[in-house]
């Protein structure tokens, strides 16, 4: 593992290394923690209501455990602690599914708080040294994620495969748990919490511009929600193979990559806040009509997928940039903190609302009805611009997008 930097900036290897386990953790859980629990013999009604907790858990704990930061909490202290924490929750969980569904259910919800902060953290770490080094792109490391998330869906069902599920799912996690927590633990980041604020003092309120990009960003994601719920169910029923089905999540996965890969050679113009998120906003709005009109055609699935880059690439990457241009000093820790929760908020409205379209109405119309959502997030980008009310100048912490 490399040294940090003379300068005490945090070392980008470290970084990308603690985005790559946390990722590939994500990975594993996301598709295979319903496979665990469907494997203790848990109905599916529960199962729902498990995997609902988590959701919602982290709607609500995002927001006040970014803003430690802004009260003097030091990121590494974030990610060592929810990492432990992260790694104790998965390992009592056999134990806890063995004895009662009450706390395994309680575990669950631990597990959700302690991983709330993670990915916020690295994010604030590395949105911190990339407006400090001209060196370090913040998209640069975050791919590392990326490409763990998909490394961690190819290999993770032959993993686990070999060791079976109910002992597998938990033991993985674990181990990948305590991975993350060891390489927070160690080194050195000069980029630390804000200097404590008295509790008398009111924190600095998010500029008009931020929030607007936030709320943008968050329509955008959640305009994902169909195809994350109902993608691969739809194209089955419309006789996509299932090895198919597989090729366009990693089709959509590899296009993120390669915009985290490229952005950097784009023109500065075109690596804003306000330009990024409308990409996101315009791809994510053909996206939506498009695989409305698929009906299971591969010659347009694959292209759509494509999109992907743009729809949640670009859009993160232009929230990123909004966050670290446009928060005020004192306030970070809570801005990053809100677009979590935002999107996670907003995700979970459309997702229940694609469950009650699908049940109704298809697919064609769930994927359709993602279109508003867009069309919404659009809009507010234009309206965040306007409220900025003067051209993007400067680097990556004045507005422009030169450190993603």
């Amino acid at each position: 593992m490399s040294a940090p930097s003379p300068t005490g900036e945090p070392d980008p290897f470290r970084l990308g290394l603690l985005y790559t386990f946390v990722f590939v953790e994500i990975g594993i859980a996301m598709p295979f923690m319903p496979v665990w629990l469907g494997a203790l013999g848990l109905d599916a009604g529960l199962i729902g209501l498990l995997l609902a907790l988590p959701i919602a858990t982290k709607v609500i704990a995002t927001r006040p455990l970014m803003g430690l930061i802004d009260r003097g909490v030091r990121p590494r202290t974030l990610l060592v602690a929810g990492s432990l924490a992260l790694a104790a929750s998965y390992a009592l969980m056999p134990l806890a599914a063995a004895w009662a569904v009450a706390p395994l259910a309680g575990l669950i919800v631990l597990n959700a708080v302690a991983q709330a902060p993670l990915v916020p953290s690295i994010d604030y770490l590395t949105l911190a040294a990339a407006r400090r080094s001209p060196r370090i792109g913040y998209a640069r490391i975050r791919m590392c994620g990326s490409v763990g998330f998909l490394a961690a869906n190819l290999a993770g069902g032959a993993l686990l495969g070999m060791l079976g599920d109910r002992v597998a799912v938990p033991l993985l996690l674990t181990g990948l748990a305590l991975g993350a927590t060891f390489i927070a633990a160690v080194g050195h980041d000069s980029a630390t919490g804000t200097a404590p604020r008295p509790a008398s003092v009111a924190p600095p309120p998010l500029p008009p511009v931020l929030r607007l990009s936030i709320g943008a960003a968050a329509l955008i994601q959640a305009s994902h929600a169909a195809v994350y719920a109902f993608g691969s169910l739809d194209w089955s029923r419309h006789g996509v193979p299932t090895p198919w089905i597989g090729a366009l999540w990693a089709t959509g996965v590899a296009a993120e990559i390669a915009l985290f890969a490229l952005i950097g050679r784009w023109p500065a113009r075109w690596r804003s806040p306000f330009r990024l998120l409308g990409l996101g906003a315009g791809a994510a709005l053909v996206r939506a009509l498009g695989l409305g009109l698929a009906q299971g055609d591969l010659a347009l699935l694959l292209p759509l997928q494509v999109l992907h880059g743009l729809t949640f690439g670009a859009t993160h990457l232009g929230v990123m940039a909004a966050v670290s241009g446009f928060a005020p000093e004192g306030a970070r820790g809570r801005a990053q903190g809100t677009v979590g929760a935002s999107t996670a908020f907003v995700s979970a409205l459309a997702t229940l609302a694609c469950g009650a379209i699908y049940r109704a109405l298809g697919g064609s119309a769930t994927f359709v009805a993602m279109a508003p959502l867009a069309l919404a997030g659009l809009a507010l980008v234009v309206l965040a611009r306007r409220s900025r009310g003067r051209p993007e100048t400067g680097r990556f912490g004045g507005g422009s997008g030169d450190a993603i």
